[in-house]
């Protein structure tokens, strides 16, 4: 039997649908949905954010940032297949120890982004485990490439990102329009940096929902895809039903893109972020009918000593929302403490019912 897609190889680890699930947190891409996709031949993979809260309130004891990814990794590998995880940059505090404990549990591919993870070959000896960029731009990669080879190491592969997908994005605002940042325009020229630097996988991601959209970027150069919102909708991702309910009653105009500089409010972290406009934290607090609660601590800035220490959502609200919070509470951490915020990728509107990750790998390879 001809296989539907190639296989796709990265770091000697053959993955037999070049289909990775998006780590989509606060507490979406838990083990259940990893270890699910990695099953059915994808590459399933977790999110590191807040992991240390979800599983502290799991296990009923606290539990750290290397505990935290160590036990997730174990999990979600031991159904077999192929298993990473997503570790943001902008986690600063529990960056290192996220790194540390994934490699340590085995896990098969970091994947990094949301800020470029310049130090990320030298937290911990990669072993087997394949270090992978997230990119918007051929200078984003450029850099990494550049950076990581001082360090002895170039990318395993690396996911380019465009302007569509949900949660931060790697665009100025308005730079999300323009016809030269589409995926499909970004595509070609990423392809020829990482020719020069080894050339090595590119995955691309963002606004990619069907068979044919995966057959088409395949066409045109990209070595996989990765895909979220499908995965969101799911009967194994760990969204609250409330979170997949808003999901499915979605429609076009309600995903929105908001910046703190042109339409408040927005993340304290100062990227253009898409949401579901009814998110319940974002109404409240386009209202202003909510004192700032953040008190999490989880993405910080720098302060004027240059020290990672300050939230804007601390301070006021006028302009931000709180993140970590709004998005603990879409994941079922907090109820009725704080509102939840839902975040989605530019196609969230299609999704007409919550399946299964058997169903839906079904569907993508064309098999349905």
């Amino acid at each position: 039997m001809v296989p539907v897609f190639p296989s796709l190889i990265i770091k000697d680890i053959k993955i037999e649908v070049p289909i990775i699930q998006g780590g989509m947190g606060v507490g979406v891409s838990l083990y259940p949905l990893a270890r699910a996709v990695a099953t059915e031949g994808g590459v399933g993979i977790l999110s590191s954010a807040t992991l240390d809260r979800l599983l502290s309130k799991r296990y009923r004891k606290k539990i750290n940032a290397y505990e935290s990814a160590y036990r997730e990794v174990t999990l979600a590998k031991s159904g077999g297949g192929v298993t990473g995880i997503n570790i943001m940059v902008a986690l600063v505090r529990d960056f290192d120890d996220s790194v540390r404990g994934a490699i340590d549990a085995g896990v098969d591919m970091i994947i990094s982004g949301a800020g470029l993870p310049i130090s990320l070959p030298s937290i911990a000896r990669p072993k087997h485990t394949a270090l992978i960029p997230i990119v918007s731009s051929v200078r984003a990669l450029t850099i990494i490439c550049k950076k990581w080879e001082r360090q002895g190491y170039l990318p395993d592969a690396a996911v380019l990102e465009g302007p569509l997908a949900g949660g931060h994005l790697g665009f100025r605002m308005d730079h999300l329009n323009l016809e030269e940042n589409l995926l499909e325009n970004l595509l070609l020229p990423v392809k020829d940096v990482a020719r020069k630097f080894g050339d090595f996988p590119i995955i691309v991601a963002g606004g990619i929902y069907t068979h044919d959209d995966i057959c088409q970027f395949l066409k045109l150069g990209a070595d996989g895809v990765q895909m979220g919102t499908r995965f969101l909708g799911t009967k194994e991702s760990s969204a609250t039903s409330e979170y997949k309910n808003a999901l499915l009653r979605v429609k076009r105009e309600d995903i929105i893109v908001v910046d703190p500089k042109k339409n408040p409010p927005g993340s304290p972290c100062g990227l253009p972020f898409r949401i579901i406009r009814q998110s319940p934290m974002y109404q409240e607090t386009l209202r202003r009918r909510r004192p700032p609660k953040c008190d999490k601590g989880f993405v910080l800035l720098k302060d004027e000593k240059g020290n990672f220490t300050r939230c804007p959502a601390k301070e006021s609200n006028e302009a931000h929302f709180c993140i970590c919070n709004g998005l603990l509470s879409s994941a079922g951490y907090n109820p009725g403490k704080e509102k939840p915020l839902y975040t989605v990728g530019i196609n969230a509107h299609r999704v007409d019912r919550i399946v299964s990750v058997r169903e839906l790998m079904d569907e993508l390879k064309g098999k349905s």
